[in-house]
């Protein structure tokens, strides 16, 4: 930035973005930068993940709606995609393309932060199956960037017929 003012719009610098950190259990850890929420993105998006050693990011999870990749930028980790687990390390490029088949997790195996960019497509409206615990979540935007105004997490055995509480006499 010069004098406290972008150089454009549609630029920006990583260490002009805040830090946002998350932490739930032992497991799962992150900290992030929106870069394409600071450019006003609209149809790809961009994120910076850093994940301690021994942690990831997310649980083991897949997307209806919106294609992910991921291109690793420092550290070792472990991808597992589908059935697989992938040895990944800087300069690795990943397409996670939609559908249970490219359920996805990455975690840190190495002994210093792993660090990678996350791309995606942004739909609006978006479905994430989690595999290992059985759930589904629905989330909705009124606007690309903005938060999700509804979401909704479910286990898979809960769910009701279509007609279920419906009048149909």
């Amino acid at each position: 930035m010069i004098d406290g003012k972008r150089r454009h719009p549609n630029v920006v610098n990583i260490d002009e973005i805040e830090m946002e950190a998350d932490q739930t259990g032992t497991r799962f850890a992150r900290r992030e930068r929106r870069l394409g929420r600071a450019v006003g993105a609209t149809g790809i998006g961009c994120r910076w993940y850093e994940v301690p050693p021994g942690r990831t990011a997310f649980p083991f999870h897949y997307h209806c709606a919106n294609e992910e990749a991921l291109y690793i930028l420092d550290g070792e980790g472990t991808l597992r995609i589908g059935e697989h687990r992938v040895a990944v390390r800087p300069g690795d490029y990943v397409a996670l393309p939609t559908g249970p088949d490219s359920a996805h997790q990455l975690l840190n195996t190495g002994a210093a932060p792993l660090r990678y960019l996350c791309l995606s497509t942004l739909s609006r409206v978006e479905v994430c199956g989690y595999p290992d615990s059985g759930k589904l979540a629905a989330m909705a935007t009124p606007a690309t960037g903005a938060p999700a105004t509804l979401q909704v997490i479910f286990r898979e055995e809960s769910t009701v017929d279509y007609y279920d509480r419906e009048d149909i006499e």
